[in-house]
């Protein structure tokens, strides 16, 4: 089975949720004419990064009676998506999410887990963390989610693994950071770098879409690029510029890698298990043998 990925790298207007929708109607219409199957936006693409007190009046609910999600889900008869929004729940808490919808219909909601709270980033003022991650299916198999600081941390991208996902899905709003001699940010580099470790370790596919241009001073450097299971970058996207990148996707891939290293066979899943339980429970001591 192939799967053709459109990985959009937007600039958003802080806090004008409808004029983002409008965006996302113009690059869902040029992703359909492109024929993609999969159209992913970057992390909070619907409202912008920097909301602070901002972040009630742009909270969304993601049901049909909604009139921005409406639209969205709509548009989803023709190709799915990936959008980034402030959710809102029963409680009104708020949290920084990512829908996958198709069809139609809503099919998952990752709400991002972990919160940085340092250096230019005050998310955890502002927003709940969530506290859950799995995978879900799909028409293209078994996908997981994550949002920017979820996948610096290894544990979800290895969760995501072993509930199923063959395809990771990464968004982010990340600011370029540490100007080297290097022809490319710091930022840029260290997540090219877990984005091929993830592919090549857990022997999967890594899309990962970053939004673009300027917003509170911060500049956010885009970089949209595409993984194998082989850890071999497939498409990647121009730095500092909107861009629409397509990507078509062998899910064959995996069988042939998979054959060849095989180490989702081989992962010992009850042993991590087993030594998480004693690390939490007693400390790192290890067991007697």
């Amino acid at each position: 089975m192939k799967c053709k990925l459109a990985l959009s790298q937007m600039n958003t207007v802080l806090g004008d949720v409808a004029a983002n929708l409008e965006t996302h109607l113009k690059i869902i219409e040029q992703a359909c004419a492109q024929q993609a199957d999969l159209l992913i936006f970057p992390e909070l693409s619907l409202t912008g990064y920097f909301l602070q007190d901002l972040v009630p009046t742009v909270a969304l609910r993601p049901y049909a009676g909604d009139p921005i999600f409406n639209q969205l889900l709509q548009a989803s008869r023709r190709i799915d998506l990936v959008v980034g929004f402030v959710q809102e729940d029963e409680r009104n808490r708020f949290f920084i999410a990512s829908a996958y919808l198709s069809g139609g219909e809503l099919v998952h909601i990752h709400q991002k887990i972990y919160l940085p709270t340092y250096s230019v980033f005050d998310e955890g003022r502002f927003f709940a963390g969530g506290d859950r991650v799995s995978a879900f299916d799909t028409r293209f198999g078994r996908v997981g989610v994550l949002v920017c600081e979820d996948f610096w941390h290894a544990s979800l991208p290895y969760l995501l693994w072993q509930d199923g996902a063959d395809l990771m899905i990464f968004s982010s709003a990340s600011p370029g950071r540490g100007l080297t001699k290097e022809p490319q940010l710091d930022s840029a580099r260290w997540v090219d770098h877990i984005n091929r470790a993830y592919a090549s370790l857990f022997t999967t596919f890594v899309a990962h879409t970053n939004r673009v241009g300027f917003e509170d001073g911060m500049n956010f450097w885009g970089g949209a690029m595409v993984y194998d299971p082989n850890g071999n970058v497939l498409a990647r996207a121009p730095q500092h510029e909107e861009a629409l990148l397509f990507c078509e996707i062998d899910l064959n891939q995996l069988h042939r890698t998979r054959a060849r290293l095989p180490l989702l066979r081989d992962e010992r899943t009850a042993m991590v298990q087993r030594e998480l339980t004693r690390i939490l429970s007693n400390g790192s001591q290890p067991a007697g043998r």
